[in-house]
């Protein structure tokens, strides 16, 4: 299989390293000085298991690479409505297109079946471009749990985790699934096959939604918003909201919200991904993880009173961060 990792910041350029590592066929799109940097030395990976250098294809755009067998997209949320028009030269028939984004992404209720067929998020799609330019047949879903970061261009650092989650929309285990997990597997990740992949992406977002925007605004790792009692208890309504919504899509959770709390408390002094950005002076996945959230939830009937709450300050935080920053 040939594969293209759409976008090689730090989780795709870790993918498609390890991938090129393994002797699978991998091209990696890229820009600015990463690109130019793993051009000329590779992409050099850093961790605790082991540093290599390893040498996939490096591109400028997506013209040079042709049609695919499978895309990783690699991009954040909000960059996809830009990446996605792109793919046209990429997309042939049958090519698989993997979405890694964190939150709820476009393809969630293409082939939900029920009163919530085809819901579409603008605060996810704006103006459908993203379900325009890629169609649903061709998405295999996928959560990550690793972290990963890009601490000079072509260096990836590999901070902790290793297990990439793969299931089809439907719930099927189809040869295509398959595959890819097997190519993954081959170059070094855990990749379970679930038939439940919309509940495990709501299992994700209950932190997601919760943690990463409150940490936006404390400054605070996980270990200490889960252990400040004041704090802990917006956390807690924000995750009992969005499992509502859930109840409404008619999903039952296959995990509890003490546990989850408990979970992130387990992982210790850990910025969210969310502060990461901020702290960089990066865009931060508000949409996706949280906005995306509230519009669900009015379309389902429910006030979301908690979440958009923090929600709309954390927007605010973020509209100073970038006037700050110009």
């Amino acid at each position: 299989m040939k594969f293209l990792i759409a976008g090689a910041g730090a989780i795709g350029a870790y993918i498609g390293a390890r991938m090129a590592h393994a002797g699978f066929e991998v091209t990696l799109f890229a820009r600015g000085p990463h690109l130019r940097a793993m051009q000329e030395h590779g992409v050099q990976v850093k961790s605790s298991e082991g540093d290599f250098v390893a040498r996939p294809a490096i591109a400028s755009s997506v013209e040079q690479v042709g049609p695919v067998d499978v895309v990783f997209l690699g991009v954040k949320a909000h960059a996809l409505p830009q990446l996605a028009p792109q793919l046209k030269p990429v997309l042939g028939p049958d090519t698989t297109v993997v979405s890694t984004q964190n939150g709820i992404p476009w393809w969630y209720f293409q082939g939900f079946g029920g009163e919530h067929e085809g819901i579409h998020l603008e605060r996810v799609d704006p103006g459908g471009v993203i379900s325009s330019a890629i169609e649903a047949r061709s998405v295999v879903g996928s959560i990550l749990y690793f972290a990963t970061e890009i601490s000079a261009p072509g260096i990836v650092q590999h901070i902790e985790g290793n297990r990439i989650t793969l299931g089809e929309p439907d719930g099927s285990r189809s040869d295509r699934v398959r595959a890819i997990a097997e190519a993954l597997v081959a170059s070094g990740f855990r990749c379970p096959v679930t038939a439940r992949i919309r509940h495990e992406i709501f299992v994700k977002l209950l932190g997601n939604a919760s943690f990463n925007p409150v940490s936006a605004l404390t400054r605070a790792t996980l270990a200490q918003m889960a252990r400040d009692p004041a704090v802990s208890s917006v956390i807690r309504n924000i995750m009992q909201e969005v499992e509502a919504v859930s109840h409404k899509l008619g999903m039952e959770l296959p995990i509890t919200i003490d546990q989850r709390i408990a979970g992130a408390e387990k992982v210790g002094e850990h910025k969210t991904s969310m502060l990461q950005d901020l702290e960089a002076g990066r865009p931060m996945e508000l949409e996706a993880l949280v906005g995306a959230v509230v519009e669900l939830g009015e379309r389902v009937g429910l006030p979301m009173t908690c979440t958009r709450t923090v929600y709309n300050c954390t927007k605010l935080l973020a509209q100073s961060s970038a006037k700050q920053s110009l």
